[in-house]
């Protein structure tokens, strides 16, 4: 219990002061019970983060479909290809078999 008092004793007159009182209050309030808390500052980065990530990503794949979209606007031979492959359409009067390739 002495010890306590002693340390109360020691922390009193910085906590008198009026600037470093409301210094630790600021930062209390801001680290804690603000809206824009410190805590959800860095779950917001980490979340940006991640998110720039997946835009990436995205933007690669648009890309990818954009140029693949252009070659099938203008090639009959690859449209037709990319629709049997993707989409296993088929001519009148044609069997198309699909083979299932198991990879290891």
């Amino acid at each position: 219990m002495q010890k306590w008092k002693q340390i109360a004793l020691d922390i009193y007159p910085y906590v008198r002061n009026k600037y470093i009182a409301t210094t630790l209050l600021f930062l209390t309030w801001m680290t804690f019970f603000d809206e824009n808390n410190f805590i959800s500052q860095v779950k917001n980065q980490l979340k940006l983060a991640e998110l720039e990530t997946d835009k990436e990503h995205y933007v690669k794949e648009i890309a990818e479909s954009t140029k693949d979209l252009r070659l099938l606007q203008h090639d009959k031979d690859l449209l037709e290809k990319f629709a049997r492959e993707r989409y296993l359409m088929k001519k009148e009067n044609e069997e198309i078999f699909v083979f299932a390739v198991e990879e290891e």
